[in-house]
């Protein structure tokens, strides 16, 4: 058996500290955005040095560029589903990012079972990154909304759902290229 690569490796960490990430955020203990922040923060980082390393040392692998970013998906749509829990997201968005992503993945493993492998565009990286940078800064403003220093009008809600109404919008966006690029490069009388 092969020794799986250090990116590999951590792009599996990355999918095993989701369910850490969800359980500390929706959990009843002190600070619990906090810790949820914390550990949100770990797998978003394992995602940027996963990158660098496999581009690095010239280790990219089909496994990578098919788990990389379905750990990304879990890692996302973990925060989304954790903040529509506290009204920070609303239904729809959540839609809309499934709606892409499913679309998306159904049509790598079309591709795939063709033969080709087709990695994350450019679009779909920034969408990831708007993804997991908002999802962080609503983690800080709901811990700071929540320890009382944002002051009992912050329309915490107001700003979250905004926020992932931009995330949303680059769903649209990049879900859409990639189909179009994809449509060059699949057979779909197979």
């Amino acid at each position: 058996m092969k020794t799986m690569n250090l990116p590999n490796r951590l792009t599996i960490v990355r999918i095993i500290l989701t369910p850490i990430f969800l359980g500390l955020f929706l959990s009843d203990i002190e600070h619990h955005f906090l810790w949820g922040l914390i550990v949100f923060a770990a797998g978003s980082f394992t995602d940027f040095l996963d990158g660098k390393i496999a581009r690095k040392n010239n280790i990219v692998t089909v496994f990578g560029q098919l788990a990389d970013p379905v750990a990304d998906k879990i890692l996302t749509t973990a925060a989304l589903l954790a903040f529509m829990q506290f009204g920070l997201c609303n239904i729809w968005i959540i839609m809309i990012v499934l709606l892409r992503e499913f679309t998306i993945t159904s049509f790598r493993l079309v591709a795939t079972a063709q033969g080709v492998v087709i990695p994350a565009n450019i679009y779909g990286k920034m969408k990831t990154v708007s993804q997991m940078v908002f999802s962080l800064v609503i983690m800080i403003l709901a811990e700071l909304n929540d320890c009382g220093i944002l002051g009992a009008g912050f329309p915490l809600s107001t700003v979250s759902n905004a926020l992932l109404w931009v995330t949303a919008v680059l769903c649209v966006i990049s879900g859409v290229i990639y189909v179009k690029q994809s449509l060059k490069i699949i057979d779909f009388s197979k």
